[in-house]
């Protein structure tokens, strides 16, 4: 999903230069470990994002709802995302590898032969991230949010707010989900029961 990995890629550190310590703080992204990837295992919920970027605006208003899983391989670098959107009334499934650059905290995706990439933000305190992106300078910066439920408190939701102040998009920009939209969950029920056979079967 081009949305998630956003934008063809230069790194935020030229946006950090004229922010404050506290967007440095909230801006930096960390290096992976076994143990960040393990953290990202399981389901998440995609809530919303901002993009300066016409494609991705675009984009980011076609999905209704999101949702995805990552499945780590450590050894390989790798992450496997099996993603669910709903756009148009109708659900729209993917699966495909993320690669991790463990050292500058990077996750990137192959799509539409380029590679996309995005700092990994991870929260000090909730259960949610965040993907920064920066394409051609500040004027097409953009971030997506995701946590492990479809709705997030308020104090979840102020950190994305304090991030995309930091990067200069305006709260009116933001694209918000909404998990009643969804038309995936007979779909990944499906997948899920195929999957337990395919385990009780091996």
């Amino acid at each position: 999903m081009a949305l998630l990995w956003a934008l063809a890629v230069l790194s935020l550190l030229p946006l950090l230069d004229a922010q404050s310590p506290e967007c440095a703080n909230l801006m930096t992204a960390a290096p992976i470990s076994n143990a960040t990837m393990d953290w990202l295992s399981g389901k998440w919920f995609y809530i919303g994002s901002a993009f300066r970027n016409a494609e991705y605006n675009e984009s980011a208003r076609a999905i209704q709802a999101a949702f995805f899983y990552f499945e780590p391989r450590h050894a390989e670098d790798k992450c496997m995302a099996r993603e669910y959107q709903t756009i148009a009334d109708k659900c729209v499934y993917n699966c495909s590898y993320i690669n991790v650059y463990r050292q500058n905290g990077t996750l990137s995706k192959f799509e539409t032969d380029r590679e996309h990439f995005a700092d990994l933000l991870l929260s000090n305190h909730f259960r949610t991230f965040m993907l920064a992106a920066s394409w051609n300078g500040t004027k097409n910066v953009g971030l997506s949010f995701s946590a492990d439920k479809p709705e997030v408190t308020q104090e979840q939701k102020k950190e994305f707010l304090d991030v995309i102040k930091c990067i200069g998009i305006q709260e009116s920009e933001i694209i918000y989900t909404d998990e009643k939209k969804d038309a995936c969950g007979p779909l990944q029920k499906q997948h899920e029961e195929e999957r337990k056979k395919e385990t009780e079967g091996s």
